[in-house]
């Protein structure tokens, strides 16, 4: 009987990290799907090339034979597999755990007789592909775009201006790809789910619905496999999905874009740490497609890779319709009122605004009512007895809400410590600040005499199904004077009425420890001012108010200019001098605990095994340290940092640390990860 290498799921930190091997009557080729025994379960695994790297095949005891093969589905192509074995290596991960979390769910549960079932219905459903819909004329900076990419191989960095059209672009490129090849494929990720239904919509409108599919992890399980299904057959000619989706199985893949590529979401959080962004670039060096890389705000390490000839740069600074970016006006607090929230000449501006019937959108990044509440008289405060954090006053259910663990209570009626009936809120969420707008604004007529309509859009309004699509519908519709919102109206939205954009507290990251935080604030701010003025008619008079202490700080002198170029020149002298990346290269290890002493212990123990091999590799291990937020739902964290001038350095000793970290025991310790190329310090 042959023996087959099977990859199959393992636990995070299971000594078997490659495939096991199993008993088959047939000799599969590499990529088919199996069901086979794990222990007392039957599970789903996948044919491996047994001499792949990282991938030599384990005998566990008694050979067992396959329980079956998942017929009808054709072997995961070799690119794939290479593109999963290069995630669970690099990000020092197994490759059972890389390669079944990129299946959809239901697919590992169900039996090769309930998938041949499902595939029957699918043949006998499938749809003729719709008539395209009619593209738009293009300016001459997208026209050279579009010609560059088809022309040319490799990565592109489509640096372009809120407004520029960089999406239209993206939609001509893949239809020219189809024109081309109508049997291949296409790529398409978004950041964040709540830009997945316009962007479909468009695509859709552009394509037919026959042909395109979402994957994102708001989709049920069947809705997932649903898509994955006609991606891996090929029915589906182009994909759209968040960081998810770029583990789909694509056979005739030959076009990726990665839009708002800067954006901190495409780097995963849990399970194996993966950068979608950089895992899209290696599959289309793998797979020989053409990636774009598309962003008014890229991150500095594709503006390096640009600046070094890596990528292609692609400039597009002038908007559709040739309307001009937003004025910047930067209004100093420390002239204003004291307790102002809003500067006087702010407030008119938005009155303004109202009176003519035009929108206005307020920016700031903290959801709920208020971050605290808090006792006068004896200091008390809403701590989360589970985390080292405080608890969110959330006015319009009158609760105190965790936003780490998710620990709620009703709001006391007085002071848990001292009993002082009069509790308040401390400091100011999207909740409050809403309100406080309608009061500010509640003798405003809007042009009709109607009063002035207020709404506020961030997670905690938009948890119901279907509640996010209503209320940008709203804003489309005119029937919002002025939106208050966290970032994640600040990104991707075509928002046609608004011509005032607002950030109340842009100096939160200023002075962060995290040497990232400066490239943040201005993709945000940046990002944020492009929701005004996008109607070419209004872009004349469109501004972007910034509110701050600092206004003397380089950034905002940057942000008013609207110079992305000059900022990262100036932030990469910085990373340059400090050997930061994208000069150098990082991981964390981050170890989880009943207490913060053995959290620290583990790493501090992994950390003198590990030395002699630091030593020969040039790289530097720094002490352990608490996270900042270092307790969350009762759980101890501490973290510490790897630091090497050469990412193939790096790589070599983390594969050399794995095992002494598997070999180190911690009495009380929960779990350790190792997070490669980290965001957040």
């Amino acid at each position: 009987m042959p023996r087959l290498a099977i990859v199959v799921p393992t636990p995070a930190h299971s000594s078997l990290s490659g495939p096991l091997t199993y008993l088959s009557e047939l000799a599969l080729p590499a990529g088919t799907l199996v069901r086979v025994p794990l222990g007392r379960r039957e599970v789903l695994g996948v044919v491996w090339e047994p001499g792949a790297a990282g991938a030599a095949p384990v005998h566990h005891g008694e050979e067992k034979a396959i329980a079956g093969v998942l017929e009808g589905l054709a072997p995961l192509t070799a690119g794939w597999r290479q593109l999963v074995t290069f995630s669970a290596t690099y990000y020092q991960r197994s490759l059972g755990e890389v390669a079944l979390a990129a299946l959809p769910p239901q697919l590992r549960d169900l039996t090769p007789v309930q998938l041949g079932r499902r595939l029957n219905r699918k043949a006998s459903a499938q749809a003729a592909p719709a008539a395209a819909g009619r593209p738009l004329a293009l300016t001459a900076e997208q026209a050279a775009a579009l010609d560059a990419i088809e022309a040319g191989a490799g990565t592109f960095l489509l640096f372009g201006a809120t407004g520029s059209g960089k999406t239209e672009v993206y939609l001509q490129a893949v239809e020219r790809l189809l024109a081309r090849a109508p049997q291949a494929q296409a790529l398409v990720m978004v950041p964040e789910i709540n830009l997945t239904p316009q962007l479909h919509e468009r695509f859709v409108a552009r394509f037919g619905a026959a042909v395109v599919v979402a994957m994102h992890s708001g989709m049920t399980a069947a809705q997932r496999l649903k898509s994955w299904l006609a991606a891996h057959h090929g029915a589906a000619r182009i994909v759209l999905g968040t960081r998810m989706a770029v583990f789909a199985s694509m056979p005739a893949l030959q076009l990726i874009v990665v839009d708002e590529e800067h954006d901190p979401s495409y780097k995963q959080q849990e399970g194996a740490r993966y950068s979608a962004r950089d895992l899209a670039i290696y599959r289309g060096r793998i797979e020989q497609a053409r990636v774009v890389l598309g962003s008014a705000t890229p991150s500095l390490e594709s503006w390096h890779a640009a600046d070094s000839g890596r990528y292609r740069r692609l400039a597009m600074p002038t908007r559709v319709g040739a309307g001009s970016l937003p004025a910047v006006r930067v209004v100093d607090m420390n002239l204003q009122p004291k307790q102002a929230i809003f500067a006087p000449p702010l407030l008119d501006a938005m009155r303004q605004r109202v009176a003519r019937g035009e929108q206005s959108l307020v920016f700031l990044n903290r959801r709920g009512y208020a971050p605290v509440l808090a006792c006068g008289d004896c200091g008390w405060k809403s701590e989360c007895p589970h985390c080292s954090a405080f608890r969110v006053f959330h006015k319009i259910d009158r609760t105190l809400r965790c936003h780490h663990c998710g620990f709620t209570e009703r709001v006391p009626r007085h002071c848990p410590a001292c009993g002082n009936a009069d509790i308040a809120p401390v400091g100011r969420g999207t909740e409050r600040l809403e309100e406080h707008v309608a009061d500010l604004l509640a003798d405003v007529r809007r042009p009709g005499g109607e009063p002035v309509r207020v709404a506020r859009i961030d997670a905690d309004s938009v948890r119901l199904k279907g509640a996010l699509e209503r209320q940008l519908a709203q804003v489309h519709a005119g029937d919002v004077d002025v939106l208050v919102g966290t970032q994640m109206v600040t990104k991707g939205h075509d928002f046609r009425g608004i011509t005032l954009v607002a950030a109340v507290q842009a100096d939160s990251a200023l002075f962060s420890s995290d040497f990232r935080a400066p490239e943040r604030l201005f993709a945000l701010l940046m990002q944020a001012a492009g929701r005004a003025g996008r109607e070419a008619a209004r872009a004349d008079a469109s501004e972007m108010w910034v509110q701050t202490w600092n206004p003397a700080h380089p950034l905002f002198g940057a942000l008013r200019r609207h110079d992305y170029p000059a900022f990262a020149a100036q932030q990469l002298k910085e990373r340059e001098q400090a050997g930061m990346p994208p000069f150098g290269f990082q991981a964390l290890v981050r170890a989880e605990a009943r207490t913060q002493e053995i959290a620290q212990a583990f790493l501090e123990a992994a950390s003198a095994a590990a030395r002699p091999l630091a030593g020969d590799h040039g790289v530097a291990l720094y002490s352990a340290v608490p996270m900042s937020i270092q307790r969350v739902a009762n759980v101890e964290r501490a973290q510490m940092l790897v630091e090497s001038a050469s990412r193939g350095a790096l790589q070599r000793f983390l594969a050399g640390w794995r095992p002494l970290l598997h070999a180190t025991r911690e009495k009380g310790l929960l779990r350790w990860a190792i997070d490669v190329d980290p965001l957040a310090i």
